[in-house]
Formats: structure tokens, C-alpha cells, sequence
């Protein structure tokens, strides 16, 4: 299984970065949005709306979401970003908000109409917010970075990318290494404190190492650790909630898409968590 994963990462990552490096904004939005409204798809599954139909009406009110989001938002004309920074904000609150849920891990967890409606809110208020993100970071910095042909938005995309990356590899070796205390027994037997702090500190490493390749200053690399830090705490608790969530559907996996990794959903839960919170500490901290 670990050479099955290991292998279909090093076939995806090669065109994730090469998109999020050279594509222009509008069309990584629209590619992330794809791989996104996907995850939101599993996301359903996992809720239990096993009508197609159903689950396709709830798709299309997130996707004309995200559409009037970019229709009330333009750039070249003189608009503004706004209401992708504020989807950012709500999407750190949710976040903030599922660190209680996740405290209480029974809640929502049978099978009755209110707690669908729990649970397809947090999907809309875990996809809707990154995506809004994803957006912000990339086109945040238009400027020439020291890489070629590559401005620092998307160098500041990928060290974001890189984080939960980081932070979840770091996490998995420091784990089977070092891993004695459970850190959420009932959510995710798996997971250790060892294996938390030592994905933690990878994810900082990699923030500082690429952070420069991105504009970032010496003065400015304490600020991205910093971040960098707290984005890599958040990413574990998007991974803890979609475990949540498949431990309240008697599911081992979000789908099947991906070998060794299962669905697309199993890939980008800790970072639908990450990217608000990164996107709001660039902005707020000003690097």
C-alpha cells in the first residue's frame, strides 16, 4: 500500500505544481474548483445523500456559489477581492468551530435529517472557503519571483501546498517512529502526538526553506513560520474531521479515484482546512 501511494504521488505531484507554478490564476481557479467540487461530491457520499439527483442539485447551488462569488468579484476592471477575503475569514471560524465538534465527536453522528444538514453545511463552509483562498494566494503577488517566468503568488501557493505536505509526511514517519500517545483515539487510533509535533516542525522547515523563492525577506521568514505553524496545526484538523466523518459513515475511504490514496476527498481534507488560514495570516501579517 505505502508503494502504491508513494508511486501515485510522484505521477500527480509533478502536474499540481507545474500548475499551480506556471498556470494563470483564472484557470488554476477553474481547474481547483473542479478538483474541489469532486471532493464536495465524496463529501456527500459520506453524508449519506445517495440519491444522484440530490447530490447534483447540492453540487450545482455550491457551483453557481462559487460562480456568483467570481461574477461580483472582478480584478482587471478595478474590482476588488473582497468577498474572497471575507469567504476566507468564515472559513477560519468554521474551522475554529469544527475544533469543537471535533471535542465532541458524537454530535451529528446518526443519521437523522438534522444531522445531514450539519454535516452538508460543513462540507459547503470547508469547500467555498478554500477555493476562496486558493484564489487570494495566487494571485496575491504579481511581482517577478526569483524563479523564472514565475511571479510570488504562485511561489506563495505552493509554499502553502508544501506545508501540508510537509506536515502530513512528517507526520507519518515521526509517527512510526516516535509515536506513543493517541492523539484523537476515538476519531483517528492512528494519529499520535509524536507524530503531530513532528509534521509540525516539517511543516515549518519547508515554509522557511521556500518561503525566500516566494519575495519573502530574512526579516520577514519569522512571520511565515509563524503561519506556516498555525496552517500546519489547522491541516490536522481537517484531517481529524473528514476521519470524523467517515468513522460516522462506516467508511474506510472518501472513493476509490486514487490508488493507495483513495478518493479525491482523502487528499485535500487537510488542506480545504489549510488554505484559509493561510490566506488570512499573508494578508493580516503583510508578507
Amino acid at each position: 500500500m505505502t508503494k502504491t501511494r508513494v508511486l501515485t504521488a510522484l505521477i500527480i505531484a509533478p502536474f499540481v505544481i507545474g500548475a499551480v507554478l506556471l498556470a494563470p490564476t483564472p484557470w488554476l481557479v477553474a481547474i481547483a474548483a473542479v478538483v474541489f467540487l469532486a471532493a464536495l461530491w465524496e463529501w456527500f457520499r459520506l453524508v449519506e445523500v445517495e440519491d444522484t439527483l440530490a447530490r447534483t442539485i447540492l453540487l450545482l447551488a455550491n457551483l453557481l456559489m462559487m460562480a456568483a462569488l467570481v461574477w461580483a468579484s472582478p480584478t482587471d476592471g478595478g474590482g476588488s477581492l473582497v468577498l474572497f477575503k471575507l469567504a476566507s475569514v468564515l472559513g477560519v471560524a468554521w474551522w475554529l468551530a469544527a475544533m469543537l465538534w471535533l471535542r465532541h465527536p458524537t454530535f451529528a453522528a446518526d443519521h437523522d435529517t438534522h444531522a445531514r444538514v450539519f454535516k452538508l453545511a460543513a462540507g459547503t463552509l470547508s469547500v467555498v472557503p478554500a477555493w476562496c483562498a486558493l484564489a487570494l494566494i495566487h494571485a496575491s503577488d504579481p511581482a517577478p519571483s526569483p524563479l523564472p517566468w514565475v511571479v510570488q503568488g504562485h511561489v506563495w501557493l505552493l509554499v502553502a501546498l508544501l506545508v501540508v505536505w510537509g506536515a502530513d509526511t512528517g507526520a507519518y514517519f515521526a509517527g512510526r517512529k516516535f509515536g506513543k500517545r493517541k492523539l484523537a483515539p476515538v476519531i483517528s487510533p492512528n494519529k499520535t502526538v509524536e507524530g503531530m509535533a513532528g509534521g509540525l516542525l516539517a511543516g515549518v522547515l519547508i515554509a522557511v526553506a521556500v518561503a525566500p523563492l516566494a519575495g519573502a525577506s530574512l526579516a520577514e521568514l519569522p512571520l511565515v513560520a509563524l503561519v506556516a505553524l498555525v496552517t500546519a496545526v489547522f491541516s490536522v484538523f481537517g484531517d481529524l474531521f473528514e476521519s470524523l466523518l467517515k468513522r460516522h459513515a462506516g467508511a474506510k475511504d472518501s472513493g476509490t479515484l486514487l490508488p493507495g490514496h483513495g478518493g479525491i476527498l482523502d487528499r485535500v481534507d487537510s488542506i480545504l482546512a489549510a488554505l484559509p488560514v493561510f490566506a488570512v495570516g499573508k494578508i493580516w501579517l503583510g508578507f
